[in-house]
């Protein structure tokens, strides 16, 4: 059950939502669960959450304009930004705080997917598994 809870944990932490993971990872790690599982739950999650975040950007740009949400010139403002930065930024979506709007704009950008996928995938991952590292190197 631990798994799916740092699974939903990571999932929730990187949408939109104020909420971290990173401490319940640590705290599954002192149970001694299997590290295996636990890196790659937090890691789906926290991609799966970026997907979203992907979707709503790619479905929602008519809706937050016409709903005067965002401004027509805010989105082209990080449109030109991310068409200008794209992969490199996206190298920061796993940072707290930047890195959810970063994903969301890739949607709004129309950014290869498989690209967008990629290199969430991996820099979320990088992160989790410097988290573990660490861990094990300070226990």
């Amino acid at each position: 059950m631990e798994y799916l809870y740092l699974l939903i944990s990571s999932f929730v932490s990187a949408t939109l939502l104020p909420f971290g993971s990173e401490a319940l990872l640590l705290y599954d790690l002192t149970l001694g669960l299997n590290v295996v599982v636990l890196f790659v739950s937090a890691t789906f999650g926290n991609s799966l959450g970026s997907v979203v975040n992907y979707w709503l950007g790619l479905k929602g740009e008519n809706y937050l304009e016409s709903k005067k949400i965002i401004k027509k010139q805010s989105i082209q403002k990080a449109q030109k930004y991310f068409d200008k930065y794209g992969a490199y930024s996206l190298l920061l979506s796993w940072v707290p705080i930047i890195g959810d709007p970063i994903t969301f704009v890739a949607g709004l950008s129309k950014y290869n997917f498989k690209k967008f996928l990629l290199l969430v995938v991996f820099t979320k991952g990088m992160r989790y598994l410097f988290l573990i590292i660490t861990y094990y190197l300070y226990i």
